[in-house]
């Protein structure tokens, strides 16, 4: 099968193709001897609210001072 790649670098990959290896909305993309490699990715989205996490370094604290700011500034500020 062909797949074309429009001006943008887009391509769109044929159904069967997609359907071969279940639905996905992201692919892990490398090239391999000559060869483009497109491997199909489930993110799952607490997955990558923890990796966001590890990568700012935040401590259990840091989220408890941010929860009680938060609920400081709602009592300090009336609905209009």
């Amino acid at each position: 099968m062909l797949a074309k790649m429009t001006s943008k670098n887009q391509l769109t990959l044929p159904k069967s193709i997609t359907a071969a290896v279940g639905a996905a909305e992201y692919f892990d993309v490398e090239t391999r001897n000559g060869q483009i490699i497109l491997t199909p990715v489930r993110i799952q989205r607490g997955d990558a609210v923890r990796a966001k996490l590890a990568e700012l370094n935040l401590q259990e604290q840091d989220i408890s001072d941010a929860v009680a700011w938060a609920r400081q500034t709602t009592k300090d500020h009336s609905p209009l």
